[in-house]
This record gives structure tokens, C-alpha cells and sequence, in this order.
């Protein structure tokens, strides 16, 4: 693609970088054709390569954002399916990364559309903040049909429609601190808390931290850690994401330097592509560029981390039919799409695949708040997707995937981690449905 900036323009390290990334481009639009936004609208804006234009349009004019250009680029899911078919190379993460910052910074939106997105970076990034708000969100349910009446009201119906009915107490496991390894010591990892998981799914990196000592690893819980920082980069708050960013290049370098890390583990995928990503995100800080290259080379999601090592002989037999439901975060913005697959069939899973798995279930972070309408669609279309495929429960990686998934079908939705803890050894996830031995002897 032809681009027309200014020496000037150019200067700046963002507009630079975006000039690269739109130059790559060659208008080919083997993007359209996976991209959910377009799938479901049929709007060319509403695809990677109608996205790139406005954004192109809007930079080299040095022009504010406008309501068209805020309207689509809003509607994007991040998925990265379009990096995935992409034949150019088309670094789409980054340029919409830079469009979002710019809109943030140029476009006043409408005091609803402020008021939300003020709450939302106010309080999900912040465990405790988040468990008060979900036992608010009890109370205001019954108004949720009112607010999805009211003009620029729909995304608080959604939030309040998407507040569990019951939350788990806190875990101890999330707590600083070390746990340490069983038996012969194989290696220290540090493992991300979170924000919204250890509320929602405490369960989650309590059946990581189990199953890493089980197999002799000690899991470190750093002192100073907290949200990624995803949800706020998703959302172009940029300096709000890049100090989330230091303060976790912080906690983990502390480890790092004293008594080594072997790997940073994620087990929320959305949360693992952004941490990849630090040693981007913090390149022009000469304070952190260096420490938060090394952070982003350590980051690995659990399956990829249990796939270096040597698992241990199955304790409880599994013999159950599992969907497996890669998130986007995880097939398109980790490129990790072996490995969760080739555990859970190791530990006695039978696995398949839905059809049209590249597609987002419509979670992405709060755009299932944002975007209701089409996260709902799009939930819906993956829900129909995996019921297909007739499975006795449903795997996925991502905190996010699974709230959203569950939200429309009776299927069972687990963390793989919860079930290969509990194949190897650990506790049962409490959803998980019987083997089909354990059916037999109950028929008996």
C-alpha cells in the first residue's frame, strides 16, 4: 500500500511504525474472509482491510478521529484472525494497537460511552474492586432489562447480564508466596494472579500450581504482580497499560534475579499474548526496554510449558469426548495450536475440533460488554459450532472464552489445566461429567 506521510509525521515512533505495518499491505482481502466482524456485518469497513484504510486515511491526514472511523474500529475483536491468513505479513496487532491510543487521544466520546469505559478500567483490572462490583451486579440484575432499554445503556445490561450468579470465595493460592516442588525439583516458575480470573475461577491457577508440584516444579507467587494490563491496552489507554506492564517487568525481574525463573506461566491466553508483547510495548523506555524483552521471552501458557516436560503415568482415567475451543489469543496471537490438543489426548481425552475454530467466540476481553449485539451473535455461532460436535464437555484456555461460551449452552466449559490436574492426580473440576467407566459402575 502507498503511503504519504511527512518527515515530520514520521518522527513520531508510533505514526513510523504504523507507516511500516500499512505499507505491507496489498489490498488482497484473503482477510475478510476470517474475520468475524465482516463475516457477520458484510460491511468492507468492518474487515482488517477496510479498518486499515480508515486507519491510514485518518494518520496521514493527521486527522482526529471521527465517529465512522471510532464506530469500526470500536467493532474489531482483536481477534487476530486476519494476522493468521494474512499472505503480506500484516502486523494488524500493532497498527490497531496505535489507532486505539490515537482515537483515546483525539476523540471525545459520548459521556455514556466515557462513563462505562471510565468503570470498567476503574474496576476489572483490580481483584478486589472486581468481587465488590460482582456482588453489586447481584443486586442491579433485575434492572438489566431497563438499562438495555436506555439509549447508550446496552453495554451496563451486559455487564450486569454477565455477572455470575454465585462467586467463589478468595484463594489462598493467590496469595504471594511459593509452593513448593514434590519429590526431585525440575525446574521455578513465577505464575501471573490475574485480575478477573483468580474472582471468577479461582479453581484454575490453584489446579496449575497443584499439578506443577505434583511433577516437581515450584511456583512462585510474586509479591507487586497484578492485571496484565490487556484490558486497557485493548482500549487504548496507553499509559495506563505500559504501568501495569513496569510493575509486573518489576515483580518478575525481582524473581529472575533472585533465584531464577524458568518461565513466567499464564493461564488466561488474552493475558499471555499481551505479556509476549512487553518487550514491544516498553521498547522506547530505556529503563525497562531490556528487562521486558527478557519478561516477554520467559512468558508461556501453561500447555506450552507442560509440553517441555515430562508427564507422569494418568491416575484417573478420563475416556471423556472433549471439544477442544482455542481462544484467539491463543491459536492467532500465540500461535500456540498443538499443544493443548496433544496433552488432553495424552491423558486419555478424546479430542475434537469445531468447526469454524479460527472464528472468535465474541468475548475479547470487554468487547462482550461493548459490542453485546455481536458478541452475542458470535457466541451463539460458536455454541452451535461445538454442540455439533456432540462433546461431553468443552476445554479452553482463556478466562474470557470460557464466561462467554458457558453463557450459552449447558455443555460443561473447563480450564485444560483443571483437567489434566485432575487426570494426573489433583481435584476433580467440580462440571465434569462422568467417564463412561465411572457411568458403568454407577449403572451396577
Amino acid at each position: 500500500m502507498q503511503t504519504n506521510f511527512t518527515a515530520e509525521q514520521l518522527a513520531n515512533p508510533g505514526v513510523a511504525e504504523s507507516e511500516q505495518i500499512l505499507r505491507k499491505c496489498v489490498h488482497c482481502g484473503f482477510c475478510t474472509a476470517t474475520c468475524p466482524t465482516y463475516v457477520t456485518l458484510g460491511n468492507e469497513l468492518d474487515s482488517p482491510r477496510g479498518r486499515i484504510y480508515l486507519i491510514k486515511d485518518m494518520l496521514e491526514n493527521d486527522r482526529p478521529a471521527d465517529k465512522q472511523v471510532v464506530t469500526h474500529i470500536d467493532r474489531c475483536l482483536s481477534c487476530l484472525a486476519c494476522v493468521t491468513t494474512c499472505p503480506s505479513g500484516v502486523d494488524y496487532m500493532h497498527l490497531i494497537d496505535h489507532a486505539r491510543a490515537y482515537i483515546e487521544k483525539t476523540y471525545k466520546r459520548p459521556l455514556p460511552d466515557r462513563i462505562i469505559r471510565g468503570l470498567l478500567a476503574m474496576v476489572l483490572p483490580y481483584p478486589a474492586r472486581f468481587r465488590a462490583s460482582l456482588y453489586a451486579a447481584r443486586l442491579g440484575r433485575p434492572f438489566a432489562p431497563l438499562f438495555r432499554a436506555l439509549p447508550g445503556m446496552k453495554p451496563l445490561a451486559a455487564m450486569l447480564e454477565l455477572a455470575p450468579a454465585a462467586i467463589p470465595d478468595k484463594s489462598g493460592f493467590a496469595e504471594p508466596g511459593a509452593h513448593a516442588a514434590k519429590g526431585n525439583k525440575r525446574g521455578r516458575v513465577a505464575i501471573l494472579t490475574g485480575c478477573a480470573q483468580p474472582v471468577l475461577k479461582p479453581g484454575i491457577n490453584e489446579a496449575t500450581i497443584r499439578l506443577l508440584n505434583r511433577i516437581g516444579v515450584e511456583v512462585v507467587v510474586p509479591e507487586g504482580e497484578g492485571c496484565c494490563g490487556a484490558l486497557v491496552h485493548h482500549m487504548g489507554r496507553e499509559d495506563d497499560a505500559l504501568s501495569a506492564a513496569r510493575r509486573n517487568v518489576d515483580a518478575w525481574t525481582r524473581q529472575i534475579d533472585n533465584g531464577g525463573l524458568d518461565a513466567i506461566i499464564i493461564t488466561a491466553s488474552g493475558c499471555g499474548t499481551t505479556i509476549k508483547d512487553y518487550g514491544h510495548m516498553l521498547r522506547l523506555d530505556p529503563a525497562y526496554a531490556d528487562k521486558a524483552a527478557r519478561v516477554s521471552a520467559l512468558a508461556r501458557d501453561i500447555t506450552e510449558y507442560l509440553a517441555t516436560l515430562e508427564m507422569p503415568e494418568p491416575v484417573n482415567g478420563a475416556g471423556l469426548v472433549v471439544t477442544y475451543h482455542s481462544a484467539c489469543s491463543m491459536q492467532h496471537g500465540q500461535k500456540i495450536t498443538v499443544q493443548p490438543k496433544a496433552l488432553l489426548k495424552a491423558a486419555g481425552f478424546v479430542v475434537k475440533d469445531p468447526p469454524e475454530g479460527h472464528l472468535c467466540c465474541g468475548s475479547a476481553g470487554t468487547y462482550n460488554i461493548m459490542q453485546p449485539e455481536i458478541a452475542r451473535t458470535l457466541r451463539d455461532r460458536k455454541v452451535k459450532n461445538i454442540e455439533r460436535t456432540r462433546p461431553d464437555l468443552i476445554a479452553a484456555g482463556n478466562i474470557g472464552c470460557i464466561t462467554q461460551i458457558a453463557g450459552g449452552t449447558g455443555i460443561p466449559v473447563i480450564h485444560t489445566v483443571e483437567l489434566l490436574d485432575w487426570v494426573y492426580g489433583g481435584v476433580r473440576p467440580a462440571d465434569l461429567p462422568d467417564t463412561k467407566a465411572e457411568a458403568v459402575q454407577a449403572a451396577e
